[in-house]
């Protein structure tokens, strides 16, 4: 008899601004565990098994609350209000200029100073025969970080029987504003954070991505990936070609691009697969979102070492908002922001 989904609540720590934090334990009977904190909505750790069973975390974390209050990587977090860049933290709605806290000289990134990976998330859980659900929600008030609007927030978390992990967005807000979410995991698929993620292998729904201009900013055009170090039509080592001295790879020491994804009607849709042979495991990974940021890690420093850990952040484009050819990131008082990312955890001793 298949035991049932379990949630289970511990105290985690308090913050410094005196706040209790939770962590929350999610685990189905196939033996994946997710431990996700109530500060920031971060994911500290997936121990998901390798091919010989033995199970492991396959997500950078660290070890006490304070580390990640001090955090510049944004480990794990939920990162909102708009994921990745935009340029000069300036933007425009109906012709009102909004100027954001700029965190990314001379950029805005991932939510500014105080971004949806450094508040403390109301909490609410739900389980089934085959699910277990973290519903996390937050009110960003008007003009937090700069951004028009109170937003609300609901982002859930939601394991299955079947070994997936779905992450859903959901956004109002009472006046004209920008949203785009996503979750920063660092993955390390060996279960050895001071093992570097060269030795995997991944692949990429795309054709194409947005190259960068100097300030990592996307210049507006799009590249064919085709004969180029960004091809993972056909799955390949990252390691490959992450030391190449294409000019795009030598700006950003590495892989910190986003692909475009082939997804044309906003459906759930293969977006990449990355995988470890060593170890046998597996992730793939699902989007209704038009983007996928592959990060590398470059600049890990601290208490990880550069490249032991890469992020697959389904996304709109960066600096959507100053680019008319990008998809619209806009969302209005009537309408609802949605998005889904599911994460399928496999290992080589379960295909």
């Amino acid at each position: 008899m298949l035991i049932h989904m379990i949630i289970k609540k511990t105290y985690y720590g308090t913050s410094s601004s005196g706040k209790l934090v939770h962590c929350y334990t999610l685990k189905n009977h196939s033996g994946i565990e997710v431990k996700i904190i109530t500060f920031g909505g971060i994911i500290t750790s997936i121990k998901t098994p390798d091919k010989y069973g033995h199970k492991k975390n396959i997500v950078l974390s660290y070890d006490t609350l304070n580390q990640y209050e001090k955090d510049t990587h944004f480990l794990g977090g939920i990162i909102g209000r708009y994921a990745n860049r935009i340029s000069n933290g300036v933007f425009t709605i109906d012709g009102t200029k909004y100027k954001l806290h700029v965190n990314d000289n001379p950029n805005h990134l991932h939510g500014g100073e105080k971004g949806f990976h450094k508040v403390i998330w109301e909490a609410k859980t739900e389980t089934t025969k085959d699910t277990a659900s973290l519903m996390l929600t937050y009110v960003s008030k008007h003009m937090e970080e700069g951004f028009p609007g109170t937003l609300l927030v609901t982002v859930t978390y939601t394991l299955r029987a079947n070994n997936i992990l779905d992450i859903s967005y959901q956004a109002t807000t009472d006046k004209k504003t920008i949203v785009n979410l996503t979750n920063h995991s660092y993955f390390n698929l060996s279960g050895n954070p001071t093992k570097q993620i060269i030795d995997h292998d991944l692949y990429i729904n795309a054709d194409e991505l947005l190259p960068l201009n100097r300030f990592f900013i996307p210049n507006g055009n799009r590249k064919l990936v085709k004969n180029t170090p960004f091809d993972f039509t056909i799955t390949k080592r990252i390691g490959q070609d992450i030391d190449s001295q294409d000019n795009q790879m030598q700006l950003c020491h590495g892989y910190d691009h986003c692909w475009i994804l082939k997804n044309k009607n906003k459906n759930l849709l293969h977006g990449a697969t990355l995988t470890h042979t060593l170890s046998g495991r597996a992730l793939e990974i699902f989007s209704n979102e038009p983007g996928l940021q592959l990060y590398t890690g470059n600049y890990l420093q601290g208490v990880f070492e550069k490249r032991t850990g890469l992020c697959l952040e389904t996304q709109h484009y960066p600096n959507s908002p100053n680019q008319s050819k990008f998809p619209s990131v806009l969302l209005e008082p009537n309408g609802r922001y949605s998005s889904k990312t599911s994460l399928l955890f496999s290992n080589s001793s379960l295909q």
